[in-house]
């Protein structure tokens, strides 16, 4: 893993939203599952239970992936960034509306972005000599 950029990003970042997800639990009692509205995590970060479940999958997602090998933590890096790309996008429009189930506010937003930066950049940029997995 010291030789692997995305082994350690998909690591250190799988285990901080594994940790996020359990804490948002704390800060979500009492929230509807899919709440356009939910508790707020370190004062700032809107959740609700089912932002909280997105958490633990991506958590263990890159988690698995990254104690792996490299090429599971590269394709879960690139295809992860992707998705909070779309959403830190996408989200801008959901704020206050009925599609937003996953109680997101900009905060959410503009951590998902650099979320997406983080790994879309580890993802395409380390390990070239590494082909991404391809799934079977």
């Amino acid at each position: 893993m010291r030789t692997s950029p995305n082994r350690l990003v998909a690591s250190v970042f799988g285990a901080v939203y594994l940790l996020v997800g359990l804490l948002g639990f704390v800060v979500a009692g009492g929230v509807g599952f899919i709440a356009t509205e939910g508790g707020l995590l370190l004062g700032i970060f809107e959740v609700n239970p089912l932002h909280n479940i997105a958490h633990l999958l991506i958590g263990a997602a890159l988690l698995i992936a990254g104690l792996s090998n490299t090429a599971a933590a590269k394709s879960v890096n690139v295809t992860i960034g992707a998705v909070y790309l779309l959403l830190g996008i996408v989200g801008f429009f959901l704020v206050g509306t009925s599609l937003n189930i996953l109680a997101l506010n900009t905060a959410d937003h503009f951590l998902h972005l650099a979320s997406a930066i983080v790994l879309l950049g580890v993802g395409l940029a380390a390990d070239k000599a590494t082909p991404r997995s391809v799934a079977v």
